[in-house]
């Protein structure tokens, strides 16, 4: 069994925090005054509650540390060598129509590297932690990722372009479900990137892809996997921090999703259909 390191678990108490008070407003979710800032990209008083809470907490504990979070966005600190990268709440369209399927993710990128992530499954009680040489876990188990070799035999998560993203968006994604669903035992969507890539590191997924996401929905998923043994590229081989193109899976599937996501853009853009 592995313990976290200090930060770590200033990470996850400041999780399960903000987790507290997303359950309450779970809880009366048909009163959350919500407002609208962009096509099918709802904020809620959610949000805002919970990300004060969680900045609140990794200020106080980490004074210096820079922040990326999706509501207050760049917040330099003095220690120019670490960064937390928060979403208080992944997973939002699910928790405004009242669907037990959302998550806090905090990440911490040091020196310019994801060192740290804890995603935090709110309805399920459930901490996935994981540190750089420390392992994955979720609460004291040890995480490791599917040993599934196939395709065929596979479960891979996904992610749809949202109302709003332009068509081309939209023509991609349906090239690459086309692409993937003939030759994969399902594909499932579920609308918490963070959540896919904690069960991708816990083999409850075999693999995951999805284009246009934000640094905070993905940072914490990313260690999550790799320090349970899989692999996490951009799809197009560019920086997934920056894109939010991404693919995840273990050893033999990973390179398996590159090529067949690969090829879909390829003859997409040839004008062919495989």
């Amino acid at each position: 069994m592995s313990k976290p390191s200090p930060v770590g678990s200033v990470m996850i108490k400041a999780a399960r925090d903000a987790g507290r008070q997303l359950a309450r407003d779970f809880g009366e979710v048909e009163n959350l005054q919500v407002s609208r800032k962009g096509p099918a990209d709802f904020v809620s008083n959610a949000d805002h509650r919970a990300e004060e809470i969680i900045y609140n907490a990794l200020s106080k504990a980490r004074p210096g540390y820079g922040f990326l979070m999706e509501e207050r966005g760049e917040v330099p600190g003095t220690d120019k060598s670490n960064r937390f990268i928060v979403d208080p709440l992944d997973g939002t369209l699910n928790f405004l129509h009242g669907q037990p399927h959302y998550a806090v993710s905090i990440g911490l990128e040091r020196e310019g590297e994801l060192f740290c992530g804890v995603v935090y499954d709110v309805a399920k009680n459930e901490i996935f932690w994981a540190e750089k040489g420390r392992g994955a876990w979720l609460d004291q188990r040890k995480l490791i990722v599917a040993a599934r070799r196939k395709l065929s035999e596979s479960v891979i998560a996904t992610g749809t372009p949202y109302h709003g993203k332009a068509e081309a968006a939209h023509e991609a994604f349906w090239g690459e479900l086309a692409a993937m669903t003939p030759v994969t035992a399902g594909i499932r969507r579920y609308g918490s990137a963070a959540l896919d890539l904690a069960y991708v590191a816990a083999g409850r997924f075999d693999g995951f892809w999805e284009r246009g996401l934000r640094a905070w929905d993905i940072a914490a998923g990313i260690v999550l996997v790799r320090e349970a043994g899989g692999f996490v590229d951009e799809i197009d081989g560019g920086n997934v921090l920056r894109t939010g193109n991404i693919v995840a899976g273990n050893e033999p599937l990973h390179p398996q999703l590159i090529d067949r996501l690969r090829k879909s853009k390829a003859f997409r853009q040839a004008g062919n259909a495989e």
